[in-house]
């Protein structure tokens, strides 16, 4: 064996041009398989942290006429959920209401929240801090979109618990950056007590975040979801993207390996004589096989040395900087953040290496079959196989 990786290795290096032409594109390739799917893998925990600080903490509990995929459910998908049950939960009642900024109408979502929370990361602190009659918090999306500031006022209506329409001017108290657009676009966050008093729905909530320390038991007219189901949306947008990805990937490693194929069976047709003489010198057919083999599989090591002098840099710095993203791809609802910062680990790195070799020692053996067949007489003259 050790013989053959020193034959191999010889003659690799004396191919000279052919052999580094074929290892630039198996490497292109293999880095670019690794950057795509650290670049997902990225967002992917980028998202999933981001979900779990602004939205969904350790879980859901929602009122069961509530359906957060249907704006009609809001105005009657609220209870009161039990005292003993309301252990380790922040409550947000969710109403539907309208605003004018500059004479537009411009329909939101209004969410109360315990303004004392510390389960979200929504800047809550604000709003005791405010002396307005009614502050909001909004995001960065929704107070560029009404052209608001902090310290505007502007006026809303939205109904109380009887379905009576009511007006009042609210006063932005706050503004945070985050990346959930689902806590962002189209929302505004005021103090649940002040939005009880608006409402009339004293006690009542749509539903429930959970803090870590929260167990969940079964309650009437409440069902619970938990990060992982919450989450799961998500993941199957990251799955879908990575499925799409996996048609390039196959593209450029085809490329690449179409390469060594091409270079097997030339190499095989040129060294005939070669392939006669080991077999005359006392080398078994498989022998010359394994060896031919060895040969083509080597392009794959060499990608690897190659592909990481360009490759080792190129993912640090991308891993620091990450990837801008345009703002109008932030707006589309789904979790990703200005910047996507890409994560290698290693289990995808090993697995993109082991791919890539195992490939490339498959397409090295289709060519070299033809060499059990060959009679080592016919290839000592140097005829067709």
């Amino acid at each position: 064996m050790k013989l053959s990786f020193q034959l191999a290795y010889k003659n690799l290096i004396g191919a000279g041009l052919r052999t580094w032409l074929n290892v630039a594109v198996l490497s292109f390739a293999f880095v670019i398989i690794i950057f795509f799917n650290g670049v997902i893998d990225g967002w992917n925990q980028q998202a999933r942290i981001e979900g779990v600080k602004w939205e969904y903490g350790h879980g859901q509990l929602l009122n069961e006429n509530y359906d957060p995929f249907d704006p009609f459910s809001m105005q009657d998908g609220h209870g009161i959920l039990p005292k003993e049950a309301a252990g380790n939960l922040t409550p947000i009642l969710i109403r539907q209401a309208t605003i004018y900024p500059e004479g537009r109408m411009v329909s939101v979502v209004l969410k109360g929240i315990d303004a004392d929370q510390s389960v979200l990361e929504l800047p809550t602190k604000l709003l005791q801090a405010s002396d307005a009659e009614i502050p909001v918090i909004i995001g960065k999306r929704m107070a560029a979109s009404a052209n608001l500031k902090v310290g505007d006022q502007v006026l809303m209506r939205w109904r109380d618990g009887n379905g009576t329409f009511d007006a009042a001017n609210i006063t932005v108290a706050g503004i945070f950056d985050t990346d959930v657009g689902s806590v962002d676009n189209g929302q505004i966050w005021m103090a649940i007590s002040k939005l009880w008093d608006m409402t009339g729905l004293d006690g009542h909530a749509t539903m429930f975040v959970a803090s870590e320390g929260y167990e969940h038991k079964l309650i009437q007219g409440w069902k619970f979801d938990s990060q992982e189901e919450l989450l799961s949306e998500l993941s199957k947008i990251i799955e879908m993207k990575k499925t799409s990805s996996s048609i390039m990937y196959v593209l450029l490693l085809a490329i690449a390996l179409l390469a060594i194929f091409d270079t097997q069976v030339l190499s095989i047709f040129r060294r005939q004589k070669e392939i006669g003489t080991y077999v005359a010198l006392g080398m078994t057919r498989m022998q010359v096989v394994g060896l031919f083999t060895v040969e083509g599989s080597m392009y794959s090591l060499f990608a690897m040395v190659v592909g990481c002098l360009y490759g080792i840099p190129f993912f640090i710095y991308m891993a620091n900087t990450g990837i801008a993203i345009p703002a109008p791809t932030q707006e589309m609802g789904v979790t990703i953040g200005e910047r996507i910062f890409p994560a290698f680990g290693a289990g995808l790195v090993f697995g993109t290496t082991l791919l890539v070799v195992i490939s490339a020692t498959i397409v090295s053996f289709l060519p070299t079959r033809r060499i059990a067949k060959m009679d080592p007489v016919t290839a000592l003259k140097g005829k067709l196989i």
